[in-house]
């Protein structure tokens, strides 16, 4: 019984090699773009439903992020979209306090750029600023992962929050463009929270800015020569 199963199975593998000897090159080539048909499907699933990689190129969120900081951002929940297209919908999961989210700022003159900050006023809330200090429903909050101390000469008066929208401010507060100028974040821009730091180079902040591809791959370059730029002690940081 044994022998003829291992006959079998001899058989079955022989038989398998005359087939891949007489496959014809078109064969090749349409197997060949369905494995890679595969590979891109679950690439623009994980991208768009469960994970993306992003790079920090400000200094708004210092010292909790800082420029250089590669972060796997979580969308589970928050988002689903399409890779490289304006498509996506908004799911069931909403920002806590103090949460640190990505976001789509609602800055259209700058093509609604995707900033990193923490989410201060929640819908419904009452939020004021005086001397510095952020007051919620008339409650000080506390702030203990702030940069620097409350600016005395900053005072906001008192504004609601509407329902479906957020108030989000970088903890490096002196030099974070955040919703004190530009408003409120629509539920609909949120995308997702940083998970985990992979990478940290210290790296001037053009490097990271948008289109300076070859001073980062550059970069990325000198750091296997110059090793002592990678943060090492930031990587698999978690949120």
């Amino acid at each position: 019984m044994r022998a003829d199963v291992e006959e079998e199975a001899v058989a079955a593998e022989k038989a398998a090699e005359r087939r891949e000897k007489n496959a014809t090159l078109g064969d090749k080539i349409w197997r060949e773009l369905v494995s890679w048909f595969w590979v891109i499907l679950a690439f623009l699933v994980i991208e768009g439903t469960l994970v993306q990689a992003r790079v920090i190129p400000s200094g708004s969120m210092i010292p909790t992020v800082l420029i250089g900081d590669h972060l796997i951002v979580s969308r589970m929940g928050y988002d689903a979209g399409i890779p490289f297209t304006d498509y996506h919908v908004p799911l069931w999961r909403n920002p806590k306090r103090q949460q640190i989210i990505v976001f789509r700022a609602p800055i259209p003159e700058q093509g609604y750029p995707d900033f990193i900050k923490r989410c201060i006023g929640l819908p419904g809330d009452t939020l004021e600023i005086k001397q510095g200090v952020v007051y919620i429903n008339g409650v000080r909050l506390s702030e203990p992962y702030r940069n620097d101390p409350p600016n005395p000469q900053e005072n906001h008066p008192a504004i609601h929050v509407p329902q479906g929208e957020y108030f989000m401010m970088g903890d490096n507060r002196e030099n974070s463009n955040d919703s004190r100028y530009w408003g409120f974040v629509p539920r609909a821009n949120i995308i997702g929270t940083p998970l985990i730091i992979y990478m940290s180079i210290d790296a001037p902040e053009d490097v990271w800015n948008p289109g300076h591809i070859g001073e980062r791959f550059a970069t990325y370059i000198s750091v296997l020569f110059r090793p002592r730029e990678v943060r090492w002690k930031r990587l698999f940081h978690t949120f």
